[in-house]
């Protein structure tokens, strides 16, 4: 573990979410440093509420169904004078960008122009912006309308919504049936308005970059390969990789969109290393506690950003360190088809960190360091092993009002969106 140096001074921090994973380690990160954490959701009990590192967890307005009421309940406790950093961990960046001139004055926040952010955070947008900078992908096309989409599809193909995170708006097209699905959902979530993506499978390793930029300048980078799939596609074991290419790949998106703050890609790197095939962007940090146990503290790279400094370049993170999230390899297993006895063993092996988490560590749920966050991990599994079916619907419990869906960013994005002083 990293230790503070003997002039560390706490800082004050507001998270503008609690219920995704990201959050809770973040948290983690945050509480091991010895900050003060305070964090915003709309869910009764989301994953963070459940730390000893929290101090006050806030039920606020949710972002998606109400972005003006949230973004003035963060204006309103952040014009208390009580926190030193504004840290947006997750989808609220798209908010607190278009509204950051207001939110500057009360607190430190590293995020780069609503422009930048926008091409970012756009699946199209972001897949114009690799064919501008002649980075690799899948061969993509950018359709918009139904007939479009069943033209363009060759199989195996990948279908996505323009906006979209936590594995939502994506489809697997292996068939004509898989492709009629595919259509159906859409119609029925967003009426096919906005633009998809239709992405050739590339086959190989899932992995994922992130890093923290400085005025446009890269200051801290991690890299890490999937080994074994949770929910939802998400990482329930993840090992750390040395990823060069990336690296300069990742800095020089930084450089073309000025970022200031947290940016983060997902790849494909074929078997062959043919690749990377870069698939999709988040503008944030993603699960920050493997970057930090390999070596490298980018949450407080991030705080340093956003309070104005212009820190030294990290050092590269260690390779092959293991980690994984408990939850994560439950909710898969589960989703592909366990049985309680296999759940069973799975956690026996877990807790004894034996098999397949031998040599590994806990990311998400750090029970030996924080005793609370036990209790969502051993309700998970309580209600797993009493019906393993239970795997979909608690996997979507993260998919809540603290997200963004097309409509949010529609309003977010028009000129009458309302930034109402509260009083």
């Amino acid at each position: 573990m990293m230790t503070s140096s003997p002039n560390f001074k706490p800082l004050r921090i507001l998270l503008s979410e609690g219920t995704s994973t990201s959050a809770r380690e973040a948290v983690t990160v945050l509480g091991l440093a010895g900050h003060v954490v305070d964090v915003c959701d709309p869910a009764a009990a989301g994953l963070a509420r459940f730390s000893r590192f929290i101090r006050t967890y806030h039920r606020c307005p949710g972002m998606r169904d109400d972005p003006s009421g949230f973004l003035r309940f963060i204006e309103g406790l952040l014009a208390t004078g009580d926190y030193d950093v504004l840290l947006p961990i997750h989808e609220q960046g798209f908010l607190f960008a278009r509204a950051q001139e207001r939110l500057r004055p009360l607190a430190g926040l590293a995020l780069p122009s609503f422009a930048s952010y926008r091409a970012a955070h756009s699946k199209a947008g972001f897949s114009r912006m690799l064919s501008e900078l002649g980075l690799p992908q899948p061969e993509t096309q950018i359709v918009a309308g139904a007939d479009a989409l069943r033209a363009a599809v060759r199989f195996p193909s990948v279908i996505k919504t323009a906006i979209g995170t936590a594995s939502r708006g994506i489809w697997m097209a292996r068939n004509d049936a898989d492709l009629a699905q595919a259509v159906r959902e859409i119609e029925t979530s967003n009426g096919f308005a906005g633009e998809l993506l239709v992405q050739a499978h590339a086959a190989g390793a899932t992995e994922k970059a992130q890093g923290v930029f400085c005025r446009g300048e890269l200051v801290g980078f991690h890299a890490t390969r999937q080994i074994m799939e949770g929910a939802g596609g998400g990482d329930a074991i993840k090992r750390s990789v040395r990823r060069d290419r990336v690296r300069d790949d990742l800095a020089a998106i930084g450089r073309h969109l000025a970022w200031h703050g947290a940016l983060s890609i997902d790849f494909i790197m074929p078997d062959d290393d043919s690749g990377p095939f870069y698939i999709d962007c988040n503008p944030r940090l993603v699960e920050s506690m493997a970057a930090y146990l390999a070596g490298v503290d980018l949450v407080d790279l991030l705080l340093r950003v956003s309070l104005g400094e212009t820190p030294a370049v990290a050092r590269a993170t260690r390779e092959g360190v293991v980690t994984h999230q408990a939850m994560q390899v439950l909710l898969g297993s589960a989703q592909r088809g366990s049985t309680r006895r296999d759940l069973l063993r799975i956690c026996r092996d877990i807790w004894c960190r034996r098999g397949d988490y031998a040599g590994s560590t806990e990311e998400l749920t750090p029970v030996r360091t924080d005793w609370l966050s036990a209790v969502p991990l051993v309700m998970t599994a309580l209600l797993l092993l009493m019906s393993p079916g239970l795997s979909h619907a608690l996997a979507k419990r993260g998919w809540g009002q603290h997200l963004l869906n097309a409509g949010t960013v529609a309003a977010i994005e028009s000129e009458r969106f309302s930034f109402i002083r509260p009083r």
